[in-house]
């Protein structure tokens, strides 16, 4: 990213003021039955989903495999069609349409998890990278490419040496950097990293962690980081989303989820993250039974069927209402709305 580039984000940065704005999102996807197909249910991946996202900030999106969390990243890019509420970047309206504005495609990147599935095998690097820069940015002339390319190569702390390559000669790491370069090509306010270090080993965890880190800094960039290791978000994140079966059941910042829990589901999770200390271990909370299914879940609150703590008759008939406990932290828990 040029100097030039770095002057036009200083020209639209303000911290204050969010850049992203998601209110009440659907996903639900059809299932289809019979002899002709025809749609006999559907599966409720996302469930009115509301935050807000401003720049310079790391939202993490936590959960188990199957909450949604994906499709949520799908839907913000388009990915997969939205079956309902309403996505903001800025003042635009990002609806299901695929003719949207160029520069609403170009602001908000995503990082996949598995690089190999990202990266054309038969282009260079130089290509790869290249490819938003003339589509998107207009640059046509192959010295100033080559040059750009240059330049994002040396962000994500690669060489001139890698231009010619091929995917196939980089290791995991080195591969999760050009697609970072890649996204960086675009010159985005907002990238959305989809468990972008699950893949990797622990030492190189930690060096894309610090890159992103600095890249974020450097260029005021607004993350959706999807991880199912909270670790790592209590590393690189500033706020937390917990997720289960396509709701938020608990949102807050580093310190409510971690030094604050309230949602049993939470402490569930945080107990069962690898502790590095005699401080952070605690007892486990083994989860019984099965996760229930997005395509029939249950009444009342959906986690009600797996809660280890006493139950309250709404818990299995009213859907929770959101309790806020203080101005950043808020819980979806029949047990802190029902208090005096």
């Amino acid at each position: 990213m040029t100097e030039e580039v770095s002057e036009n984000i200083e020209e639209v940065y303000d911290k204050t003021k969010e850049i992203m704005t998601v209110e009440n999102l659907q996903v639900n996807y059809p299932i289809l039955g019979g002899i002709f197909m025809r749609k006999i249910g559907e599966v409720r991946a996302v469930r009115d989903v509301s935050f807000k996202l401003y720049p310079e900030q790391t939202l993490g999106i936590v959960g188990e495999s199957g909450c949604g969390k994906t499709t949520i990243a799908k839907a913000l890019l388009n990915l997969v069609e939205s079956s309902g509420g309403e996505v903001y970047y800025r003042n635009t309206r990002i609806d299901n349409r695929l003719d949207k504005e160029r520069m609403i495609r170009q602001k908000v990147q995503m990082v996949f998890q598995d690089p190999d599935a990202s990266l054309n095998p038969r282009w260079k690097i130089v290509d790869i990278i290249g490819e938003p820069l003339r589509n998107l940015r207009g640059v046509k002339d192959k010295t100033k490419l080559r040059t750009k390319v240059l330049e994002l190569l040396r962000l994500v702390s690669l060489k001139a040496e890698h231009l010619d390559r091929f995917p196939h000669e980089f290791s995991g790491g080195q591969k999760q950097r050009i697609v970072i370069a890649r996204a960086l090509a675009c010159d985005p306010e907002i990238i959305v990293l989809d468990e972008p270090t699950s893949a990797l080993d622990v030492s190189v965890q930690a060096q894309i962690l610090n890159l992103l880190q600095k890249i974020q800094k450097e260029f005021h960039l607004a993350y959706i980081f999807i991880t199912h290791d909270l670790s790592v978000i209590h590393h690189i994140g500033h706020r937390i989303g917990v997720m289960y079966l396509g709701k938020f059941v608990e949102t807050g910042d580093i310190e409510d989820i971690f030094y604050n829990t309230s949602h049993p589901y939470t402490r569930a999770l945080l107990s069962a993250r690898p502790a590095v200390s005699e401080i952070e271990k605690q007892e486990k909370i083994i989860l019984e039974g099965e996760i229930p299914s997005p395509a029939n879940p249950p009444n009342g609150c959906s986690f009600h069927p797996r809660c280890q703590e006493k139950m309250l008759p709404e818990c299995n008939k009213k859907i929770p209402e959101e309790t806020i406990l203080t101005d950043s932290h808020h819980v979806w828990c029949w047990k802190y709305a029902n208090r005096d």
